[in-house]
């Protein structure tokens, strides 16, 4: 499979991760109001995995470390799994997990992926930013 800059990192498949992305964000989303938490605390955790840009501060391939560990499913699945634990202490994991899983669902749509070291532009679903517009 070669790279090519029209198509992104994912190469031809890019379509489809991008459509899988939406179906998570929409199921994530459409369970989560099923679940009747607060839409609160779902506006307030939303953006909360992005604050792992601040590991891009210790340079690229921590920044990927750090973006990769909480964009990607296995931490809301890991939650998800425990809030059926029917644990006094788990209840309150499922809306988390579910606020988590619609966040990478949103990236995803979007085009954003999980990071490579060599800088933050370069996703495993495209290039992202400045090198995008470099490669128009």
């Amino acid at each position: 499979m070669s790279d090519h800059p029209s198509t992104g990192a994912a190469g031809g498949v890019r379509t489809t991760l991008r459509f899988e992305g939406l179906m998570l964000l929409t199921a994530a989303v459409l369970l989560y109001a099923h679940s009747g938490a607060s839409w609160i605390l779902f506006f307030a955790l939303f953006l909360a995995p992005d604050l792992s840009f601040v590991a891009y501060l210790f340079g690229p391939r921590f920044g990927a470390l750090g973006y990769n560990a909480v964009h990607t499913t296995v931490g809301p699945i890991i939650l998800a799994l425990a809030s059926q634990l029917h644990l006094a202490t788990a209840t309150p994991l499922l809306p988390v997990a579910l606020i988590w899983f619609t966040h990478i669902g949103f990236d995803r749509a979007l085009g954003y992926g999980l990071k490579y070291a060599s800088g933050f532009s370069d996703t495993h679903l495209s290039f992202v930013g400045k090198k995008r517009a470099q490669l128009a």
